[in-house]
């Protein structure tokens, strides 16, 4: 009989262990234990294309938190399809933060001019982020529907999709080729002078391509501007 016991005893204890570090694996893994956050809504009427579950929150280039969700929702007041955003907000990555600052109290910086909008993340891929900074000039837009309390946006502005548009494929492209083509001479070549020509083709085009995606990254506004301000860097 005490045999039989302390099997029980010892099968119940080491379920309830496992239990205990699943959970504590899902708790602490999460990275979300301890983490002060709030969720907030802001809605768009227009297109988020490039926007994703997940995608960085940023305040002035910091990370403070990511998109939680993307959805639709009818508006009966304007009779419009909105696109509702839902993010989560770290607050604790803000060092020194007082405590009444988020939710209840996150109208006070509405009021003095915050707001979210979209921004590129990537050129390559297209991807969006939302990027919150202060606009005290800009008037705020909020549609009041039920939910999560809202933040408001600046509307979408039509550059973003332009910037995605007049990247310069052809010129990647250009470059790509060159940098194929010198590496096909550079496996058939036969002599010292054509090895010494094709490894010379292949370095101008491989800084070309990589010149070129650095001016993209630091300079997206030059995209708008046209292809030649691009080439007087």
């Amino acid at each position: 009989m005490i045999r039989k016991m302390d099997k029980t005893v010892i099968g119940a204890f080491v379920v309830g262990a496992v239990c205990l570090l699943v959970t504590a694996i899902l708790i602490f893994g999460s990275g979300n234990f301890f983490t002060q956050s709030d969720k907030y809504v802001i809605y768009f009427n227009g297109s988020v294309k490039g926007l994703s579950v997940g995608a960085p929150v940023i305040f002035r280039g910091v990370k403070i938190g990511n998109v939680s969700s993307i959805g639709l929702v009818y508006d009966p007041n304007i009779q419009q399809v909105l696109i509702p955003v839902v993010v989560d907000v770290e607050l604790a990555r803000v060092a020194g933060i007082p405590d009444s600052v988020g939710y209840p109290d996150y109208p006070a910086w509405v009021k003095q001019g915050l707001r979210a909008k979209l921004e590129i993340q990537s050129f390559i891929t297209g991807q969006l982020m939302l990027a919150f900074d202060f606009y005290p000039d800009k008037p705020q837009k909020l549609y009041g529907l039920k939910g999560y309390p809202e933040l408001p946006a600046l509307p979408i502005s039509p550059d973003i999709f332009e910037v995605m548009d007049d990247i310069p494929i052809k010129e990647i492209a250009v470059n790509l080729e060159q940098a194929v083509e010198g590496i096909n001479r550079l496996v058939n070549s036969k002599g010292i002078f054509e090895f010494d020509k094709t490894l010379r083709d292949v370095t101008h085009s491989a800084r070309s391509f990589s010149l070129l995606l650095e001016y993209l990254e630091q300079h997206p506004e030059a995209l708008l501007k046209g292809k030649s301000n691009y080439k007087g860097e």
